[in-house]
């Protein structure tokens, strides 16, 4: 393989030359550049871009640090990441912690010791590792929390409306006249989960009703811990339930399924997540939409502001959602009942 002596020599001009060309890093007129870049295509020469990133102290790598790559909830996350980087002359990796805070902490310091010049970190339960934070609160290397957040870490979050997404989605319900609202939540001790337990919450108060424990089941965000949390859940005999995202909602219509109850007859269903095959699902569920494929766009957009100027004051960005109103909320057998609205009992 050429190398950057042989481009020199074939050239006719100095390594410092050919340095310049390659990295940008002086001028260089026209004539000397143009028989540089054609010596380059002739040879084939390919930049160690290693040793150019080992230079600038810059890898052009970024990471993004994910709680569970099967949940179909962040390919289009990473998508959204990656698009946005690519465009900036950045390579993405991604990896799972699957929630364990060990194997985030193991992942996190084999990023800062390949000099990785970003992370967007969607955080798993529990602090955030020290061999990542520097002074003031900061962290060593750039940092974005990307869709959950953790108190006291100075950096730039991008998140989506938690609050709001179960607000809407339990108000929904209560529009259409159900009182006896169950909720799944999240896995136990992120944002995520505690905002949307927020706005479940609230939406109750609006409407007058107390907060009942016993309507409240624990889960993880995957299909197992739907079911479990439904079997638990449906002993309450709830008329709605509101399921923090999709795969939970799988796993609750398994619960439903084993007790021999239909939805939205029995049991109406609001959830999280959409994606283009729902409309394949019987019944059809109706949804919070987030915007994921935004939110990892958004998350880079920050990340690279952050690597180009590490001083600037941290950006906080919350992006809104969209409701899907389908089948299973029961909206067509509620039709010819009048509206509900706050307050109403």
């Amino acid at each position: 393989m050429a190398n950057i002596y042989d481009v020199a020599r074939e050239a006719r001009v100095s390594i410092a030359t050919v340095s310049a060309v390659i990295n940008g890093s002086a001028y260089v007129s026209p004539r000397l550049l143009r028989r540089v870049q054609e010596a380059i295509e002739r040879l084939g020469y390919q930049p160690n871009l290693l040793a150019r990133g080992l230079a600038k102290k810059k890898s052009h790598t970024l990471a993004v640090v994910v709680p569970d790559i099967s949940n179909p909830f962040f390919p289009d996350v990473i998508r959204g990441a990656e698009d946005r980087a690519q465009e900036a002359g950045y390579n993405l990796l991604v990896v799972s912690s699957d929630n364990d805070p060990r194997k985030e902490r193991s992942y996190l310091e084999l990023l800062l010791a390949k000099q990785i010049d970003g992370i967007l970190l969607t955080k798993a339960p529990g602090k955030l590792p020290g061999s990542l934070l520097g002074d003031n609160g900061r962290t060593v290397t750039p940092v974005v929390q990307l869709i959950r957040s953790i108190a006291g870490l100075k950096s730039d979050v991008v998140v989506p409306d938690d609050w709001g997404a179960a607000y809407e989605g339990v108000a929904h319900l209560l529009r259409l006249g159900y009182r006896k609202i169950g909720l799944i939540t999240g896995v136990k001790g992120v944002s995520t989960t505690r905002r949307r337990l927020a706005g479940y919450r609230q939406a109750l108060k609006d409407w007058g009703l107390k907060y009942e424990a016993g309507l409240v089941a624990g889960g993880d965000y995957r299909a197992e811990s739907g079911y479990l949390s439904g079997l638990d859940l449906l002993k309450q005999r709830p008329e709605a339930v509101f399921v923090s995202n999709y795969l939970m909602t799988v796993g609750f219509m398994q619960a439903l399924s084993q007790y021999q109850l239909r939805c939205p007859e029995d049991v109406a269903i609001v959830t999280c997540d959409d994606y283009a095959w729902l409309n394949s699902f019987s019944p059809r569920l109706t949804t919070i939409d987030f915007p994921k494929y935004e939110l990892g766009s958004e998350g880079v957009r920050l990340l690279l502001q952050r690597i180009e100027d590490p001083d600037r004051p941290p950006e906080a960005v919350e992006l809104k959602n969209t409701m899907c109103i389908r089948e299973s909320c029961g909206v067509k057998l509620r039709s010819s009942r009048p509206e509900a609205s706050p307050s109403s009992g």
